[in-house]
């Protein structure tokens, strides 16, 4: 099969492994190029790898001199807004490990770039590729609990990680939160409309910036999204996945990020005068995926471009879900509800 897809690799700490990895298995892929601010990094992963691709120091030198036509963008987040709009504007398509980037300002910047360049830019959101949260939209999506009212979701993990998330002003909301905000997103296929955000650092906190946070979004379907998160949560922990619930108008969803999915839906039979009505058990319908998390976002990814169409997490929807985290550390900030529209404007 001809190589269609020329590809440098933009940062080589540790994520990058995950997605060379990916990339040397494709048999229409080759990697081009290595890139790292630090030349080591870079040779040391071409030995680990056995690639024997040339190592860059800068994004635009290792695009022109390797004729690339794809990034792997997979650097820290405060250097993807330049090494994506380079690329872009160097006629390469991106593909780019989350956030999209760290300020509004930036994301929009980078939805632009790809729009004026006909170019596409996918994010990282690897937990929309898992078969159970697919089989969760789907019983929602069916009308199985009829429309969506409510929806919830509890990230308690005690995470200690060391390192600069400990010193992070915002460790929960900048580092974790975009995860779970984009599912909700995913679950409901509905973007958000305001949010109300209450960040502090809770008692036994081992980290120097607010660890919790408690958001209320509202959202275009009319629902209501209630986020409940903690980095320092020590014991009796939830899934990295969240523990979610659906209430619709006629029963609830429940997953709890580990088991398959359920629905329990009120029972067709007259239940007039029950206090507590009867309900049915409905669980979810199995998916098959080939590919799972990073490999299954890669696979949209590719695919997507061999279609000619938009990716699912093209910068253009994915904006979104930033947009979400940003807005909820402004409502932290200023102690009121922000509405997103205006905000991102």
């Amino acid at each position: 099969m001809a190589v269609e897809h020329r590809i440098i690799v933009a940062g080589c700490g540790g994520m990058a492994n995950t997605w060379i990895d990916y990339a040397m298995d494709r048999e229409d892929a080759e990697i081009v190029g290595l890139v790292d601010i630090k030349e080591e990094f870079a040779a040391a992963m071409a030995e680990r790898k056995g690639l024997s691709c040339p190592i860059f120091t800068d994004i635009q030198q290792a695009v022109t001199a390797t004729q690339a036509n794809l990034v792997f963008d997979v650097t820290i987040p405060s250097s993807h807004h330049k090494v994506s709009t380079t690329a872009l504007e160097l006629g390469c398509h991106v593909f780019s490990e989350k956030p999209l980037a760290e300020s509004m300002l930036d994301c929009k910047d980078i939805v632009h770039h790809a729009q004026q360049n006909r170019k596409t830019h996918a994010v990282m959101q690897n937990r929309r590729y898992d078969p159970r949260i697919r089989a969760y939209r789907n019983l929602i999506a069916e009308g199985t609990i009829g429309r969506p009212g409510f929806i919830s979701a509890d990230f308690f993990i005690g995470a200690h990680f060391g390192g600069f998330r400990d010193v992070m002003q915002s460790p929960l909301l900048l580092d974790m939160a975009i995860h779970t905000f984009d599912q909700a997103r995913f679950i409901l296929d509905a973007n958000p409309v305001s949010v109300y955000c209450h960040e502090f650092n809770p008692p036994g906190s081992w980290y120097a910036g607010n660890a919790m946070a408690i958001c209320i979004f509202e959202m275009s379907d009319g629902s209501v999204f209630n986020y409940r998160g903690s980095w320092c949560a020590e014991g009796a922990p939830t899934s990295w996945e969240a523990s979610w619930r659906v209430t619709g108008e006629h029963g609830t969803a429940i997953w709890d990020g580990q088991g398959e999915p359920y629905a329990e839906v009120v029972a067709a039979s007259d239940q007039e005068g029950q206090f507590i009505r009867h309900v049915n058990h409905i669980p979810s319908r199995t998916i098959e995926m080939r590919h799972t998390f990073h490999q299954g976002c890669l696979d949209e990814m590719f695919a997507s471009l061999a279609e000619n169409r938009k990716p699912e997490t093209g910068c253009s929807d994915n904006i979104y879900s930033m947009a979400m985290v940003l807005a909820s550390l402004e409502s932290a900030k200023t102690g009121s509800k922000v509405l997103i529209a205006d905000w991102m404007n």
